[in-house]
């Protein structure tokens, strides 16, 4: 049974820094492509980050691009997503999704097959 569990969320002042990690466990190799979504409420679950196993393809919302970075080691089957400069907006649930089907990024959440349980990070003006 695949697992993902998420931490590092919190409360931080806007322009602050937080990082998120997911660890994988469950299979004995990790994703092919692992992601980072958001859902703050009464809006849609949205995409945030995506990140190909060899860590050489990543992908962003243009919402976080420049200010959110996302990594991965494999070694320890762990994903990162270190987010800086936070805004009020960023406020959301976010959550870490693993894909062991396709070899290339997508934003659409019905991709990926296995979600962590979210992270609370809320963003204070």
């Amino acid at each position: 049974q695949v697992q993902l569990v998420e931490s590092g969320g919190g409360l931080v002042l806007a322009g602050g820094s937080l990082r998120l990690s997911c660890a994988v466990s469950g299979r004995t190799f990790s994703p092919y492509v692992m992601g980072w979504f958001r859902q703050a409420p009464g809006k849609e679950r949205e995409f945030v980050a995506g990140i190909t196993r060899s860590g050489g393809s990543t992908d962003y919302a243009d919402s976080v691009k420049g200010r959110f970075t996302i990594s991965r080691d494999n070694a320890k089957k762990t994903v990162y997503l270190q987010m800086t400069s936070l805004k009020p907006e960023d406020t959301a649930v976010y959550y870490c999704a693993a894909d062991f089907s396709r070899f290339f990024i997508t934003t659409s959440a019905r991709a990926y097959e296995y979600w962590g349980q979210g992270t609370q990070v809320t963003v204070s003006s």
